[in-house]
């Protein structure tokens, strides 16, 4: 339920009156979605926050409707369209806090789509080139940096998970399939039928991750970021014993109970234990998409670490999220609004980045690289459509509207990053033989 004023009602130019979609916002939880930024700095920053973003899209294949009718964008009359309700609300958002404002905008209302993963997309592609360049250089001088208490030092890293793991196993119950499997899908098939179940897709993603690995009858595994357990499950299921680690206490305590009533508790031990903190060696360590949470301070430390575990003559298999290397490089220092909303501490390694921690500071060499940033676009636009499903029973766990609008923001942001190939997603086998 939404409510709205008379000021929230405006002319569409589609057709029909479009209504602002201004959620109900509770200030205690909500606070800087409830109230709309103001002051000298925005009353500065919004005139040209409005410029800059009419700029943008006026060379972008995307349509904007503002409430006076006016339509602005290169986009012919079948280009993605975005609704700006309250321009000078989505304006303070924007100029007082640049692409955590233009998502803040959303989350609030101020501006809607009806598809949001094609508006995204749009932006996406041209993400690098937005802002202009003499814009850009000072960006260290206007863009929030990290706060220094989401470092992810053993102190922190805790807290930082469990803000997004620790939510609630039911409600990632909702859109997850039945492995509860939270990254990326590998599907039979390239393309966008969804014939294939999501869960056998996430099963053949989790079996060449062993399979790369050496998996097998008595090997020894490590595994780096629980998950829900499905991975250690089948490890075992192939008579492995199998040691993970994870620090979200929702995600042990599920882990556990699936992987008793599997059958093969007795050969999985589960441990809230930070990754820095493992003993032991292991023929195979396999990571999946966990170390996008490691920070790029602590990628060293993330690959020494693994390096000291494996055994001689053993193989590690990540499955690590990338983004391009040289907007690594250019946004490595900067807050973003999913740091604000969805992964405090979190950071985009690019596949150079990999390539030049594991030469530098282990023994460790990638040899092998399999891409498949298209399988997460359909993973995402799966998990997207469940959760919009099962939207009442997210408001009875108790999840309301805003974190609804946040989640969905969430799941087509990213579908839209790899969908324009802003970013992509490996499979990255590395081991120890000689470098020749």
């Amino acid at each position: 339920m939404t409510t709205v004023s008379k000021a929230d009602s405006v002319s569409n130019p589609y057709g029909g009156s479009a209504v602002g979609p201004r959620p109900l916002v509770d200030p205690r939880v909500w606070p800087q979605i409830a109230q709309v930024p103001g002051g000298m700095k925005v009353a500065a920053a919004a005139p040209v926050a409005d410029f800059l973003f009419r700029r943008a899209v006026a060379r972008l294949q995307v349509r904007v409707a503002m409430p006076d009718g006016e339509v602005i964008g290169a986009g012919s009359a079948d280009a993605p369209l975005m609704t700006v309700y309250r321009p000078h609300d989505f304006a303070a958002r924007v100029g007082d806090s640049g692409l955590i404002g233009f998502g803040e905008a959303y989350m609030a209302g101020d501006w809607d789509a009806a598809d949001l993963t094609a508006v995204l997309e749009v932006f996406a592609r041209r993400m690098a080139s937005l802002i202009p360049k003499s814009l850009q250089r000072l960006r260290g001088l206007y863009i929030p940096k990290p706060p220094r208490s989401e470092r992810n030092t053993t102190k922190n890293t805790r807290s930082n998970i469990s803000r997004h793991y620790d939510l609630s196993n039911d409600l990632f119950e909702l859109f997850l399939d039945e492995t509860m499997t939270y990254s990326s899908a590998l599907f039979a098939e390239s393309g966008d039928d969804d014939s294939e179940e999501l869960a056998d897709a996430q099963r053949r993603k989790i079996d060449r991750l062993l399979d790369r690995a050496g998996v097998g009858e008595g090997t020894r595994v490590l595994e780096i970021g629980t998950g829900w357990g499905e991975l250690a499950i089948r490890a075992a299921a192939r008579g492995a014993t199998v040691r993970s680690v994870t620090l979200s206490t929702e995600q042990q305590e599920l882990a556990r109970k699936r992987c008793a009533a599997a059958g093969c508790g007795d050969r999985i031990q589960i441990d809230l234990l930070d990754y820095r903190l493992v003993d032991g060696e292991y023929d195979a360590i396999v990571s999946v998409e966990m170390i996008e949470a490691v920070g790029h301070q602590y990628w060293a430390t993330y690959f020494e670490t693994i390096d000291a575990l494996l055994a001689p003559g053993g193989r590690v298999a990540l499955q690590a999220i990338t983004m391009p290397h040289d907007r690594m490089l250019a946004t490595r220092n900067t807050y973003t609004w999913v740091h604000k909303y969805i992964f405090p501490g979190g950071f985009l390694p690019s596949v150079r980045a990999i390539e030049e921690v594991t030469e530098q500071s282990t023994s460790l060499r990638v040899r092998e690289r399999l891409s498949m940033g298209d399988h997460y676009a359909r993973t995402l636009a799966q998990w997207d459509r469940r959760f919009r499903e099962y939207r009442s029973e997210a408001e009875e766990l108790g999840f309301d509207e805003v974190f609804a609008r946040m989640w969905h923001f969430y799941l087509c942001y990213s579908e839209a990053g790899f969908r324009s190939g802003y970013l992509d997603v490996q499979q990255i086998v590395l081991d120890r033989r000689d470098n020749r």
